[in-house]
């Protein structure tokens, strides 16, 4: 059995525990705890800026 450690934005995450069930044929597991706030990127936070004034269609 192997152990990866890693630290990885939250909004990368959502869809991870299904894709990672099915690559490993269900076997594997893992788990998810909160490390620290960072910034977002500029261009993540304009985008984010934008769809809050509805500038921007969301990809949803």
């Amino acid at each position: 059995s192997q152990v990866i450690k890693a630290t990885v934005p939250l909004s990368e995450m959502f869809g991870y525990v299904t894709q990672l069930r099915t690559i490993t044929s269900g076997r594997a597991t893992s788990t998810m705890e909160f490390d620290h706030y960072e910034a977002a990127p500029k261009n993540v936070q304009d985008e984010v800026i934008a769809k809050s004034k509805g500038r921007v269609k969301s990809e949803d």
